[in-house]
């Protein structure tokens, strides 16, 4: 059987990543991005650029988006050159980014009025997991689809899971990285009051890291707070994002998320203090000078 031909939008870390993996493996690919280094490295390997997201959908079986928020996402969908003007019939566009669970819903209706379908497909693990095709892959949409699909994800990951209807592997996505963030953010704030009490922070993380409080974040954060090395490879800026979305999600539930909340407001202040492109333990810096 043929290969289905893959449109590529989003060449950054993750994405110039995972566009290598699948031509690793075969994949005839389109492709858009604003990556120019990684622009080059696809199309040096057979790789065709195209200009608009349209164009990109009428040469695509499969159209795969890992962009960074759910309005560049409906700005590539819904643009007089977007996507849905030219996705073809029996198509399938998977939006690999962290997006709010409802947009996605309502782009899922769209495409499949005209005949294509969707995947929310968000993801875990790094860049150089994406290289190796060794990613996490929380996948969710019409069951038919995921099945037509499927192949495709398992050179992309490892472990691939369907999680059941259109938007639900967003709801998942938002639902870790809150706990993720708001993980690293509560050590991170330890390690600082630790330093202001006087407290060996080396000597905090052997305590801790002796009990169930011990996790991969918290050597995250004790890199970054003992050993001033900062290697996680998410921003706050992004966090910042997601934990928004994880917010306007549940407020579209009905309900609060007031420890989310929290996060939230932290990590806005950390960015607001010029701290947003920095990897996420480094908003130990923001707590550590907090003033009452």
């Amino acid at each position: 059987m043929n290969k289905p031909t893959i449109g590529f939008i989003g060449l950054g870390l993750m994405g110039g990543n995972m566009a290598q993996c699948l031509l690793d493996n075969g994949y005839k690919l389109n492709v858009m991005g604003r990556n120019k280094q990684a622009l080059e490295q696809v199309t040096a390997r057979g790789a065709t650029q195209l200009s608009t997201p349209k164009e990109l959908a009428e040469a695509s079986d499969i159209i795969m988006l890992c962009v960074t928020t759910s309005d560049v996402v409906e700005s590539l969908i819904y643009s007089d050159d977007g996507i849905l003007a030219g996705v073809k019939e029996g198509a399938v566009v998977i939006d690999y980014g962290t997006s709010i669970p409802a947009s996605t819903r309502k782009i899922g209706a769209d495409l499949k009025a005209k005949g294509a379908g969707m995947l929310d497909a968000p993801l875990g693990r790094t860049p150089a997991h994406a290289k190796d095709g060794l990613l996490n892959i929380m996948a969710a949409g019409d069951k038919e689809t995921f099945e037509k699909v499927k192949p495709v994800l398992d050179v992309q990951g490892e472990n691939v899971f369907y999680l059941g209807a259109l938007g639900a592997g967003h709801v998942a996505k938002l639902i870790n990285n809150f706990m993720g963030m708001t993980t690293v953010c509560a050590m991170s704030q330890a390690f600082a009051v630790a330093d202001r009490a006087g407290l060996e922070t080396q000597q905090l993380f052997d305590i801790m890291s002796a009990g169930p409080s011990n996790s991969p974040f918290m050597q995250f954060c004790k890199k970054y707070a003992v050993d001033g090395v900062s290697d996680l490879g998410f921003s706050i800026a992004n966090a910042n994002k997601d934990i928004g979305y994880f917010v306007q999600m549940v407020e579209d539930m009905g309900t609060r998320a007031q420890i989310a909340e929290g996060t939230a407001s932290n990590l806005q202040a950390a960015l607001d203090s010029g701290l947003g492109d920095g990897n996420v333990p480094e908003i130990f810096d923001y707590f550590k000078k907090l003033q009452k």
